[in-house]
């Protein structure tokens, strides 16, 4: 497919080549020539790509809790300013109070269950020891023992799991923040039999957020931490925000075909304009250098065919893969050089002319000078006399 168009974009040229000539030829080579010329300038060089992306805090805790309830209070809401181990709801605690009750009697009646087991089988062993009892029996107290030992100390684990569920019926911030979700109210009921539910959602500082742009997968591989990052959001339209790229994620996310990539980006926010879910309009900055010498990247395509600019000017030409051109009186010379980075407007001059230097851009071809019309005449009425 690639060298399909390039056998086209050739055959095209030669097409345009071969007008110019035939226009000169048909004219008798009467046109003039005028260049158009551009100087070699000083100045900064930028690549960029664009992308959208969420304005999220660099990190939020779903607070929730590992127990089902009732809230009974809740002691925060939207915007509350909270800090690491306040309290923020606690849930009603009748059935835990119930199940540790429980707990703890299954705990009295297996250690008095163990307490039997332990006499007799002190008693059998005495016994044993005298030849009064078989071995069979001497077992069976000692397997009865060792069971309601092992009871005692399922009956302590339950007890204890009572009283760690009656603990989540109060609910503590993990973090010092802001909150900014709340999905219950008091009253409600929540219910952990399937997952943890989410009480409130707490970000840990809005001052300092982060956008999570996503890279359409052409764009990514130019993409580099640290890179300059500037965008905008619907919300405040007139400023810019700047960033720097902190993290390029490797997962891939696949949208109706479309692969992307998410970069985060940071997103200071001192004066708390940026919001949680604010889309933005990002650019991120490739490539960036200043104080480069650079010329319009026209003028390195620049090349002057010796059938249209042979019978005016005198060409003097290199075999250089990179060159621009220059005019002086009547003669065109091409000048090698060495060309950096572009963006695609400009070009980076490395070496081979200075700053300052005038060079071609591109030329026209004009109508040549038309006869006046009353000599025209004249000359048409002789030549009719004729």
């Amino acid at each position: 497919m690639k060298k399909g168009k390039k056998i086209i974009l050739a055959l095209v040229g030669l097409l345009l080549v071969a007008g110019i000539i035939a226009i000169v030829n048909k004219k008798g080579g009467n046109e003039q020539i005028s260049f158009q010329t551009t100087q070699i300038e000083s100045g900064d060089i930028a690549t960029n790509i664009t992308a959208t992306g969420t304005i999220e805090p660099v990190k939020t805790v779903d607070v929730g809790t590992q127990v089902s309830g009732i809230v009974k209070r809740l002691y925060v809401d939207y915007n509350s300013v909270v800090k690491r181990g306040q309290i923020i709801a606690e849930l009603d605690r009748t059935n835990l109070l119930s199940d540790l009750s429980t707990a703890q009697a299954r705990l009295r009646a297996e250690q008095i269950e163990l307490d039997y087991q332990k006499k007799n089988y002190a008693r059998y062993a005495e016994l044993k020891q005298k030849d009064l009892v078989s071995l069979q029996e001497y077992d069976v107290a000692l397997e009865s023992y060792r069971k309601a030992q092992e009871s005692v100390r399922i009956a302590q684990q339950d007890v204890a799991r009572a009283k760690t569920n009656l603990s989540y019926a109060t609910v503590y911030s993990p973090i010092d923040g802001v909150v900014i979700g709340k999905s219950v109210e008091e009253g409600q009921t929540v219910a952990s039999a399937f997952s943890t539910p989410s009480i409130v959602k707490i970000a840990k500082d809005l001052t300092d957020m982060q956008c999570i742009a996503k890279v359409d997968e052409a764009d990514i591989g130019e993409v580099r931490e640290g890179q300059r990052v500037t965008f905008t959001v619907d919300a405040y339209p007139d400023d810019v925000f700047s960033g720097t790229v902190k993290q390029v994620r490797q997962n891939p996310v696949i949208t109706n075909n479309v692969v992307t990539y998410e970069v985060v980006v940071s997103a200071p926010n001192a004066d708390l304009k940026l919001k949680p879910g604010l889309t933005a309009s990002i650019t991120i900055y490739t490539l960036e250098r200043s104080g480069v010498k650079s010329v319009p990247s026209a003028t390195l395509r620049f090349t002057p065919e010796p059938s249209v600019f042979g019978n005016k000017y005198v060409i003097k030409d290199t075999t250089a893969e990179h060159k621009l051109w220059t005019l002086e009186g009547n003669v065109l010379t091409a000048h090698k050089v060495e060309i950096g980075v572009t963006d695609g407007i400009r070009t980076e001059i490395i070496s081979g002319l200075d700053e300052g230097t005038t060079v071609i851009q591109s030329f026209e071809i004009g109508a040549a000078t038309q006869p006046d019309k009353k000599e025209a005449d004249k000359k048409d009425k002789k030549d009719n006399k004729k």
